[in-house]
């Protein structure tokens, strides 16, 4: 059997204690309920956790009462050709022009770099898509967007503009991705959330692969 030797980028930011979250989320926690001694065979863990630490996916659920919770969206969009675009320093918002350098012949999937390295502690300054920039995208026929920061959102919208789009045009999402060591181009992208009953998002172990 042929060996795969395409190469790997894990974009999934590790999920511990220490995890950034938004302010009054759950945060991750791991408990021992079982431990591997003469009595017992196994070690057995125990988590708790919002499903927004970490990359994930969120699903239409999580901001429009009556859409669709994560165990109910297409797989499809989570899987297969994506874009990664560097926009480092854009400011506050993904404006079109941003991205305008690297648009020609888009796949379904695009992933934007915001930052020289995504944080790794709580901040409210981090860069988000502006609404139309989503449309735009949207309109060259993309299905899917992520970015490297906390939310498609500024921190402080009490509106949720971008995620009004992201429900308007039908796109799926990931937040928190880790594109520090990625390079501009097209790749591979797997990112399937767990199918979990009722949920408003999902963990993703987020990877790109190259395509040759």
């Amino acid at each position: 059997m042929q060996k795969d030797s395409r190469q790997i980028w894990d974009i999934s930011p590790p999920v511990s204690f220490s995890s950034p979250i938004f302010p009054g989320d759950e945060p991750y926690r791991l408990q021992w309920t079982a431990r591997l001694s003469p009595g017992c065979p196994v070690n057995l863990s125990a988590v708790t956790t919002s499903p927004h630490v970490g990359a994930h996916a969120d699903a239409p659920l999580h901001y429009a009462n009556g859409e669709r919770s994560i165990d109910a969206v297409d797989l499809a969009p989570y899987l297969g050709r994506c874009r990664v675009i560097h926009a480092i320093g854009c400011g506050p918002l993904i404006q079109p022009e941003h991205l305008a350098h690297a648009a020609q012949d888009l796949p379904p999937r695009v992933l934007v770099r915001t930052a020289q390295q995504a944080d790794r502690v709580w901040r409210e300054d981090f860069s988000a898509y502006a609404p139309a920039t989503l449309a735009w995208l949207a309109e060259r026929g993309v299905r899917l967007v992520g970015i490297d920061t906390a939310s498609v959102d500024p921190a402080t919208s009490k509106t949720l503009d971008a995620h009004q789009q992201l429900l308007a045009h039908d796109l799926r999402v990931l937040e928190n991705l880790v594109l520090d060591e990625v390079p501009e181009g097209d790749y591979e992208l797997i990112a399937l959330p767990l199918r979990w009953v009722g949920a408003c998002a999902s963990p993703v172990r987020a990877v790109l692969r190259s395509l040759e």
